[in-house]
């Protein structure tokens, strides 16, 4: 789900980046108004960032439209009760299948939870999602970032934040994890509100949408 401006908050902090940072300053005067993208909080949003592991939003967005209509797939007990065959037809593949029921027996024997995650300070909530099969750091902190609102996670694993660092800060290559993360260092307590404005160029720059735009409730 996406609403066309961020909340007042958030404002703020933006506010505060794009004023410490030219280059980011200059992300909304190209691209427009940054939308503000929202995803479900437990189970079904940290299901649907499975199912943007390693593709291309336009095809996590087919794939999540057809999960979605799988009677009871987006509750750990209806995902528990799929068969591989009806998963995979869905488009999930054979890993993400084992990941998208890992993470249904995590929520059902009660080891993850809505309030729980939520509850946690940042680190916490990604070293207690991690914990489950197949869910890295990338989906705890996308998770953190669009399902709880998150203001200082930064999933630097992301390629395309790398793809868009490079172009907005014109360096020479794109960055790996590690010195994408060091780059983040100055845009603290508001990286997550960096990366949204990243991705918002990198969408404008590409002109491709996010997954969001293809399947958006």
């Amino acid at each position: 789900m996406a609403f066309p401006h961020p909340p007042q908050a958030a404002r703020a902090g933006l506010d505060a980046l794009c004023a410490a940072d030219p280059d980011l300053a200059g992300v909304e005067a190209a691209a427009g108004p940054l939308p503000w993208r929202v995803r479900p909080a437990g189970f079904a949003g940290l299901l649907q960032a499975i199912v943007g592991q390693q593709i291309s939003n336009q095809a996590a967005a087919a794939i999540w439209g057809r999960l979605r209509a799988v009677p009871g797939a987006l509750t750990p007990e209806g995902m528990l009760a799929q068969s591989e065959e009806t998963l995979r037809g869905a488009g999930l593949s054979r890993p993400k299948v084992a990941h998208a029921q890992a993470l249904a027996a995590a929520f059902a024997d009660g080891r993850l939870d809505e309030a729980g995650l939520a509850a946690l300070e940042d680190d916490a909530a990604v070293a207690a999602i991690v914990a489950v099969r197949g869910l890295g750091p990338w989906t705890a902190e996308v998770y953190l970032l669009f399902a709880l609102g998150r203001e200082n996670v930064f999933p630097a694993g992301d390629l395309a934040l790398a793809a868009a660092a490079a172009d907005l800060k014109r360096l020479p290559a794109r960055p790996g994890p590690k010195a994408l993360r060091a780059l983040a260092e100055p845009w603290r307590p508001y990286r997550a509100l960096a990366a949204r404005l990243l991705w918002h160029h990198w969408r404008h720059v590409t002109g491709r949408p996010a997954m969001d735009d293809f399947c958006p409730s």
